[in-house]
């Protein structure tokens, strides 16, 4: 009777505990998280490379609504233009390397 009576005991542990873990899961998904919440993650997500003062300008800016698309661009660096040709044409050797990056810095 003892037995029975701990393995009640035990199982009906287990039951509440899973009951109540489950929810706990979902709770950082897409389906539950806020607009402002998903607007944070787009805007953290566009602001990739900006550091500082620019940064904190173009979250103040993407956060308040006010679409990034529409505010010009600033041009990109002979810099920004390296890293970013670089980075597509990892893995090419040589002269295929070469012109790829010729093409992509010209563009």
């Amino acid at each position: 009777m003892r037995q029975l009576l701990t393995l009640a005991a035990a199982l009906t542990l287990a039951v509440s505990t899973s009951a109540f873990a489950a929810p706990a899961k979902e709770s950082g998904t897409a389906a539950t998280m806020t607009p402002q919440q998903t607007r944070m993650g787009d805007c953290n997500k566009q602001a990739a490379g900006k550091k500082g003062d620019e940064r904190k300008a173009f979250m103040k800016t993407c956060l308040s609504g006010n679409s990034a698309m529409a505010a010009p661009a600033a041009p990109m660096t002979q810099q920004d233009k390296m890293k970013k040709c670089s980075g597509e044409n990892k893995g090419k050797k040589g002269d295929e390397y070469k012109s790829a990056m010729k093409t992509c810095l010209s563009a």
